[in-house]
């Protein structure tokens, strides 16, 4: 006999899935230097500390966007190892961060670290209230660089580009076929 979920578990489910919607468009929006999409992350009067800067919303993502924009030709922000704990109309939300980096100059950086949210559910929608970045370990990534022949092969559909050209915003997503679609 299956038992079906009850309200308050597919509530739950529906809620956790959201914040980890939001979780996704916040890298998303950074890695494609997308503003609207990493504003839309946090509530308007969202806070983020970062560390090596505090600020509402709008002041953390064009400091983010900017450094990312001086600093490195391409990133990447992966978030993983989520933990919610749900409170009504407020969530707990720790989560896993790994950030690699195409410097400009020098070796590409690889950091680790956490993300530190406090989310709420304000209208329905749940976004970051305050977040607090623990950074854990940072440094240069100095690994063995590709053969001039897989390096062709591995980049042969990419790299991608930080903005809304990145084949990722296509829709619908085309085959690219050798000799035309």
């Amino acid at each position: 006999m299956t038992t079906r979920p009850s309200d308050a578990e597919l509530r739950q489910l529906l809620d956790k899935e959201a914040i980890r919607d939001c979780l996704l468009r916040y890298s998303r929006g950074i890695d494609r230097m997308d503003r609207d999409l990493m504003l839309s992350a946090y509530h308007p009067d969202g806070y983020d500390d970062h560390g090596v800067t505090q600020g509402d919303r709008e002041t953390f993502v064009d400091w983010a966007r900017s450094y990312h924009q001086r600093v490195q030709l391409r990133h990447q922000h992966r978030i993983s190892n989520e933990t919610i704990e749900l409170d009504g109309d407020s969530a707990h939300v720790e989560s896993y961060y790994c950030f690699w980096g195409e410097n400009i100059e020098g070796p590409p950086t690889l950091a680790f670290g956490r993300y530190i949210d406090q989310f709420e559910r304000r209208n329905g929608r749940w976004a970051i209230a305050y977040r607090v970045c623990i950074n854990e370990i940072s440094g240069y990534f100095t690994g063995r660089e590709m053969t001039e022949n897989y390096s062709k092969v591995f980049y042969a559909s990419g790299p991608g580009t930080r903005d809304t050209d990145d084949t990722s915003y296509e829709r619908p997503l085309l085959a690219r076929r050798e000799g035309g679609a």
